[in-house]
């Protein structure tokens, strides 16, 4: 296994790689999201799984929503044929909430238990802001399972900047702090700078996870080379803003920067965008790219094992804000 810096995961004593795996493309297919990814074969994802940890990712970020639950199967069933009892692996999961309420997190904590073959919840997250119930009650429902050993710790999913505050108003009331707020961030998606979000992390000192890294695969660069690529993606994630010729016309400048900084690290744009994401802001970020290939894990690794430099990271930060302009 390759020697990963690790960091401080916000006010919790979880020691994490910057990088964790995102599990959504384990989906099997099924479910309403599941379907935004192929079905992948049993055997590819213990691969996937066991480059990402050899490579150094040391968790793996799956939800309830991710295939109604096949997500957690298949991670489960990878992590125990291909990782050792002995080495530390730690999970994050979520609780999908819309048109619950917060009964439904105790409700439904023993079916991931299950699901994730009793395996520690290191980290259980409100999926999105929207239920039928308040976010002090959802935190309330998060304390009872954490004291009773159920989880860990508690995290929240595309929560707003108020809405963070209140929830680690709540758990403190219970002794407990709020670990993180899951959301989208990357180069080419920077709301969490403007809308008080990342902010209010550095505030209340709980982490930031960022989806989508790489937009989609975006970031990589292939759709700019090739734009017929984009007719060839397969679900809904095609018809994003993003893979329209505008914005990859606009993104493109920052490609280019990102593969010439690249090649001083026999890196690739990916990497250096992971890279960026991870250290432009100190070492509260942290980022999980998915991997549908055996070689998206690799490159995922291997953008943890160097550190760009701090004009670069300046460079990349002045042209990245002009690609995501409209």
């Amino acid at each position: 296994m390759n020697q990963t810096v690790l960091r401080p995961f916000g006010p919790t004593k979880l020691q994490l790689s910057p990088l964790g795996l995102g599990c959504w493309q384990f989906s099997n297919g099924k479910g309403l999201v599941g379907k935004f990814w192929p079905v992948l074969e049993g055997s590819l994802i213990n691969d996937i799984v066991r480059t990402s940890f050899e490579g150094g990712i040391n968790w793996f970020d799956t939800a309830e929503i991710y295939g109604n639950g096949q997500s957690e199967q298949l991670l489960a069933r990878a992590l125990r044929e291909t990782i050792h009892s002995d080495n530390p692996v730690y999970i994050a999961t979520k609780w999908w909430p819309l048109f619950r309420t917060a009964g439904s997190i105790g409700a439904t904590i023993e079916e991931r238990i299950r699901l994730l073959e009793g395996r520690t919840i290191h980290l259980h997250q409100v999926h999105q802001p929207f239920s039928l119930s308040s976010v002090s009650s959802e935190m309330k429902e998060m304390a009872k399972l954490a004291a009773a050993g159920k989880i860990q710790h508690v995290g929240v999913s595309n929560f707003s900047a108020k809405q963070m505050m209140e929830a680690d108003r709540v758990l403190r009331e219970h002794g407990l702090r709020l670990a993180s707020n899951q959301v989208k961030y990357s180069l080419l998606d920077r709301r969490i700078e403007q809308n008080g979000i990342l902010e209010t992390a550095q505030q209340l000192g709980c982490a930031i996870i960022a989806y989508s890294p790489l937009e989609q695969g975006i970031l990589s660069g292939k759709f700019h080379h090739d734009p017929t690529l984009v007719k060839a993606i397969k679900g809904p994630r095609k018809w994003s803003a993003a893979f329209q010729a505008k914005s990859l016309n606009r993104s493109r400048p920052l490609i280019d920067l990102l593969e010439q900084i690249a090649i001083a690290y026999d890196a690739t744009a990916t990497q250096v965008a992971l890279n960026w994401l991870i250290h432009a802001h100190g070492d509260t970020i942290f980022a999980i790219p998915g991997a549908s290939k055996i070689h998206h894990a690799e490159q995922n690794v291997k953008a943890m094992h160097y550190r760009l430099s701090i004009d670069e990271i300046a460079e990349i930060n002045e042209v990245s804000h002009f690609a995501v302009s409209k």
